[in-house]
């Protein structure tokens, strides 16, 4: 099978997670990323949720991982972070600050049913898998990180759910690879997102043309997965066809989360929601026709108007007709047309020239 016939097969441009259906002709899926934003206390993760729905998100997402799950306990220089947000630390240290309790997520995901906003999370290897299947949760989120971990993939292939992979740093055919390993495992719902793994990245990173290139390419359901500051990048790919917006989300960026500092606070979020689904709306279709909002204005177009009163068999020259506001005459482009013909009546001096009032040349 060569790549077009391959994409061709792979064509699925909308699924559903929890009920709602994703793709272009429905409004952008809006995910609220916790993160590390949680800062350590179950509290305040609660509340990252009830904000998050509160602004109108579609999902809050967690990250499943522990300090062992990812790493090793090592202080050599190769486990050690040089530069950036997390300077000096070890990538242990970080991730066991970051981490969320696995005694947590059970509550979380209570919360989020009670709420009615979909919740699921990110897994960063089989036993994050197994917690979540568990807990029920109704799809999985491959970090940009992972997306090269093809055996993970499959793992999460496995459950069947739905499954959304954030391509920071990958290549075309590494995500080919994760997109082909995904489906060998038996997933059929497929999302992948643009992104740029800086914390935070530059809007001039993102390459938004990217986008209707991987969908073209990769015949999924595609979005975004946004590290820059503000939404102008998030809104902008709605217009080149991101079906899906991830943002990093917090309840303030001066309370101190490893990740505050790129992510949007509640106020942010819900300006997210609505001026992405304003820009969906405003995509709508290719229309050349009068809109609704325009029928009351057509009377302000130009017209024809007799600017001075003519007796019926009169010539209609140059000087006895204008083109003017408002619109009851006949259209500007038949000047040509009207001009040396008779008039057929007597007319008003400002009376609109309609065919009516015209005879013959």
């Amino acid at each position: 099978m060569d790549v077009t016939e391959r994409v061709n097969s792979m064509k699925h441009t909308s699924f559903q997670i929890a009920g709602r259906r994703i793709g272009q002709d429905v409004p952008p899926y809006v995910i609220a990323e916790m993160s590390a934003n949680h800062n350590g206390r179950l509290e305040r993760a609660l509340s990252i949720v009830e904000k998050a729905k509160a602004a109108g998100a579609d999902a809050v997402k967690l990250q499943t991982y522990t300090a062992d799950t990812i790493t090793l306990n090592c202080d050599a220089e190769d486990f050690r972070i040089c530069g950036g947000l997390w300077d000096g630390k070890t990538l242990y240290q970080l991730y066991q600050e970051a981490h969320m309790p696995w005694e947590w997520h059970r509550p979380l995901f209570d919360r989020a049913r009670q709420l009615g906003i979909t919740i699921f999370s990110s897994p960063f290897d089989s036993s994050a898998v197994d917690l979540l299947e568990e807990l029920g949760a109704p799809a999985y989120k491959i970090a940009s990180f992972e997306a090269i971990d093809l055996p993970l993939i499959r793992y999460v292939a496995g459950t069947g759910k739905p499954m959304i992979i954030s391509t920071g740093m990958a290549d075309a055919e590494e995500i080919q690879e994760a997109l082909d390993i995904a489906r060998e495992g038996g997933c059929r719902d497929i999302a992948i997102l643009h992104c740029v793994s800086g914390y935070p990245a530059p809007a001039e990173d993102y390459n938004l043309r990217t986008i209707p290139d991987m969908l073209r390419r990769y015949g999924v359901v595609t979005g975004l997965s946004d590290h820059t500051l503000g939404n102008t990048t998030a809104i902008a790919s709605v217009a080149l066809g991101a079906s899906i917006i991830e943002k990093h989300f917090t309840l303030g960026r001066g309370d101190g989360g490893p990740d505050d500092s790129f992510s949007l606070e509640p106020q942010e979020l819900a300006a997210l929601c609505r001026d992405s689904k304003t820009a969906w709306s405003a995509l709508g279709a290719i229309d050349y026709g009068r809109k609704s909002s325009e029928q009351g204005n057509a009377q302000f177009r130009r017209s024809l108007y007799f600017i001075q009163a003519m007796k019926m068999g009169e010539i209609v020259t140059k000087e006895s007709v204008r083109s003017v506001r408002p619109g009851y005459g006949v259209a500007p482009k038949y000047m040509d047309e009207i001009v040396g013909r008779r008039v057929c009546r007597d007319v008003r001096q400002f009376e609109p020239v309609t065919w009516d009032t015209l005879g013959g040349k």
